[in-house]
C-alpha cells in the first residue's frame, strides 16, 4: 500500500425520517483508505455498512459530511458528474453476480466498456485479458448457466477489472457461494490488490471473510467503533 489516499470520509452522516423518528444510518463516520489497500466494512444487518458503501460510490448523498475520491468531492457533484466518475474510476462486484444470461463470459465482462463507446473488437480483447487475470481463459465462450457460482463471480471480478478502475467496491461478494468457493474468491481479490495495486472496499457480515483484508472497519448503529489492522486493532473513543 502506498501513502497516497484514494478515499477520504469526513464526519459523514445519513439521517432518515421514519414517521416522527429520525434514524441515523451513519452517525459521524471518519476514515481514510490508501492506494492499494484492501479494506472490509463489517457489521450486522442494519448497521449502516451498505449505506456507507453507497455513499463512497456516490449512489447516495450524505445528510452531512464529505466523501472524497482521488481528490474529488462526491457530495458537490451532480448526477452526470457522479456517473462519469463511477464509469472511469470504479468497478463493482455484486452478491448476485448480475450477469446477463444471453451473453457469454467475454461479452458480460466487456459490457461496461460499451458505455465508453469502445469498438467491439477492442472491448472483447480487453475482456479476454481480464478473464485471464481471474483464471478463466478457457471459459470465455461459456454462458452464465454453463458455469458454477464461483466461476460466475470470477466473471464478476473480471467485469469490475476490465475498466481498469482505481477502486473496486464489493457488496457481500461471496453471499451466494459456499465457504470453499468463498475462500477462492477472497484469494482472488487479495491477488488483485497485490498484483494490480487496486484499492478494494468490501462490505460483509462475515468476520471470517473480513480477515482477508488489510484493515477491518467494524460498524454498529452507523458508527465505526473499531478499526482492526493485521496483528493489532484500535477502538474508536
Amino acid at each position: 500500500m502506498s501513502d497516497k489516499s484514494v478515499i477520504e470520509v469526513h464526519d459523514l452522516y445519513k439521517l432518515y425520517r421514519l414517521g416522527s423518528n429520525v434514524v441515523r444510518a451513519l452517525d459521524g463516520v471518519d476514515f481514510t483508505i490508501g492506494e492499494g489497500e484492501f479494506c472490509a466494512i463489517v457489521g450486522p444487518s442494519g448497521s449502516g455498512k451498505s449505506t456507507l458503501l453507497n455513499m463512497m460510490a456516490g449512489l447516495e448523498k450524505p445528510t452531512k459530511g464529505e466523501v472524497i475520491i482521488e481528490g474529488q468531492h462526491l457530495e458537490k457533484m451532480n448526477e452526470n458528474q457522479l456517473v462519469k466518475l463511477r464509469r472511469e474510476k470504479v468497478g463493482f462486484i455484486f452478491q448476485s453476480f448480475n450477469l446477463l444470461p444471453t451473453l457469454n463470459a467475454a461479452e458480460n465482462v466487456a459490457l461496461p466498456l460499451t458505455f465508453r463507446g469502445m469498438p467491439k473488437r477492442l472491448r472483447i480483447k480487453r475482456a479476454i485479458l481480464a478473464l485471464n487475470m481471474v483464471g478463466l481463459k478457457n471459459h470465455m465462450k461459456h454462458k452464465p448457466l454453463q458455469m458454477s457460482g464461483g466461476q460466475q463471480q470470477r466473471v464478476g471480478v473480471a467485469r469490475a477489472l476490465v475498466v481498469n478502475p482505481a477502486i473496486i467496491f464489493a457488496d457481500e461478494p461471496t453471499g451466494n457461494l459456499d465457504s470453499s468457493t468463498s475462500g477462492e474468491v477472497m484469494d482472488l481479490l487479495q491477488k488483485v490488490v497485490r498484483e494490480h495495486n487496486k484499492t478494494v472496499v468490501m462490505v460483509t457480515h462475515d468476520d471470517k471473510l473480513a480477515q482477508f483484508a488489510d484493515r477491518i472497519f467494524h460498524i454498529i448503529d452507523g458508527k465505526i467503533f473499531k478499526i482492526e489492522e493485521k496483528g493489532k486493532d484500535r477502538g474508536i473513543q
